[in-house]
């Protein structure tokens, strides 16, 4: 099995990404997907799903599993706080490794978070990073586990096409004198994040 990532912008590309692969035949308990909700895009997710999600999530289950089943991973969305990234939309197995036994928990010591959860999964420390910044600057998140004959396949759709190009985007943030993805840093804001979006569209 090899880990695959990809982030976007704008969570519509990463809803059409989702929806892909579980087309391509990736099972929903293999694919992740974590958003910023900074702008309260998310917020008619109800706060019910949001503790269904954390119950299944300390049984071992992904959040979303049991849901998504029925209608796709996307049908078992929770809204989550985690530490440095602030409110988020989640669904799958990373999200319930960030959250641990309960909403909002994050794993625990320095290997905990979204960073020690990517890390973990076979991702790059240099990439999680990048991956971790990107959701707190309002990206969403998109990580499936596929076998080895599906994995260019599921890449092509998590890095090709609206996804971010991680380097260059890696490279804008360590232009700004940013190092590496910092939990008791604050959330961005609305505002912060539209200026974001703005930015890279003229990169």
């Amino acid at each position: 099995m090899q880990t695959v990532t990809g982030l976007f912008d704008d969570y519509a590309d990463a809803q059409t990404a989702v929806r892909e692969l579980e087309a391509a035949g990736v099972p929903h308990r293999d694919i992740s997907i974590i958003g910023s909700n900074a702008k309260g895009d998310h917020d008619h997710v109800s706060a019910a799903r949001a503790n269904e999600a954390g119950e299944d999530a300390g049984k071992g289950a992904g959040i979303g599993a049991t849901v998504g089943g029925i209608g796709g991973l996307l049908a078992g969305l929770g809204l989550l706080a985690i530490p440095g990234l602030g409110p988020v939309v989640a669904a799958g197995w990373l999200a319930s490794t960030v959250v641990g036994a309960g909403v909002g928990a994050v794993v625990g010591g320095a290997a905990g978070g979204l960073v020690g959860a990517l890390t973990h999964a076979g991702v790059p420390e240099d990439d999680a990073n990048a991956y971790a910044e990107g959701v707190r600057r309002g990206g969403t998140l998109v990580t499936a586990k596929v076998d080895d004959a599906l994995a260019p396949t599921a890449n092509s759709m998590l890095t090709g096409g609206r996804a971010v190009n991680l380097q260059t985007r890696r490279q804008a943030y360590v232009t700004e004198g940013w190092s590496r993805f910092d939990t008791a840093a604050p959330a961005y804001t609305s505002d912060q994040i539209l200026a974001e979006r703005q930015r890279y569209t003229r990169l």
